[in-house]
Parts: C-alpha cells; structure tokens; sequence
C-alpha cells in the first residue's frame, strides 16, 4: 500500500451530467486522450439550487481516476465538452491505495 499524504500524486474527480450520452462522452475523450485511466458512470438523483430554485433531477455521475496534476488540463477538457454553465468538477486525493492500482493509473495517464 502507498500511503503518504504529503506527496498526493492520485485522485478521483467527480463531474456530473445531464445525460448518459454526455457523460459517455466526455469519459470517453478524457480516456482516449490519456487524462484519465478509468471513468466509472452511475446515474444518481441530485437536489440543489441554481437560479434561486430547487431543482430536482435525473444526473449520470463520473468518478474519473486520474494524476492530481492533470487536474487543470482536465477541467479545461471538460468545460469544453460539457452542457452545463456550472459543471461539477471537483477533486478528492487518494491518500493511500494499493500500489498496483495507482501503478496502473500512472501509465495510462501521460
């Protein structure tokens, strides 16, 4: 297990969106340009406010794996690509994990 919280080098991004479509997409631009390793897509139910209302919706969500640093080019990816005016994207560390798991992210992501 690699476990030292002061050298961060792997998270997990979580972005949603508003279709399976989208989220099949952008998954599938970061994989291919070697930005993420995996994308994991699950539908959830989201309530939150945006323009001063409740809103209650149908959301696909992405946990994508990924190198911390690649954190801005990602982002920039998925503004891009990405429907809402406000996209959720937000990165938690992985500060431990095993170390054949976050082998395997380091060479898929360049």
């Amino acid at each position: 297990m690699i476990n030292n919280p002061d050298s961060v080098d792997y998270c997990v991004l979580f972005v949603t969106a508003s279709s399976q479509q989208e989220a099949e997409a952008i998954a599938k631009a970061l994989v291919e340009a070697q930005l993420a390793a995996c994308v994991n897509i699950m539908p959830v139910h989201s309530i939150y406010t945006w323009s001063g209302q409740i809103n209650s919706d149908r959301e696909w969500q992405m946990i994508i794996k990924t190198k911390l640093t690649k954190f801005s080019t990602i982002s920039a990816k998925i503004k891009e690509l990405h429907s809402y005016e406000v996209p959720e994207i937000i990165a938690l560390p992985i500060l431990t994990g095993s170390e054949s798991y976050l082998q395997w992210i380091a060479e898929n992501v360049k």
